[in-house]
């Protein structure tokens, strides 16, 4: 346990960072899962319209610095290149 005010302060600083981190990972990481389950239940159409509110949400978290600049561009590359395999899938079924 910290015994200087200056630890003190950084401790609880580190704290309100950290609910703060969390809450907002959360939040990415439930709009991914209903991404994810939109593709698996092969409701294309929905993902798709539901892909930009999905990179809103990525933008979001990179300018709050819960995740890095590169991550969220590497999750956008992927999440679009899942979605277009999943539309070029559903075309030619």
């Amino acid at each position: 346990m910290a015994n200087h005010a200056s630890a003190l302060k950084a401790d609880r600083q580190n704290q309100k960072h950290r609910n703060t981190n969390r809450s907002n990972r959360s939040s990415l990481r439930t709009f991914l899962r209903t991404f994810n389950e939109q593709l698996k239940s092969g409701k294309t159409e929905e993902a798709k319209n539901s892909l930009s509110t999905l990179y809103t949400e990525i933008d979001v978290a990179k300018r709050k610095k819960t995740i890095s600049e590169n991550a969220a561009a590497r999750q956008k590359s992927r999440l679009t290149k899942r979605l277009n395999a999943a539309l070029s899938g559903a075309d030619q079924a």
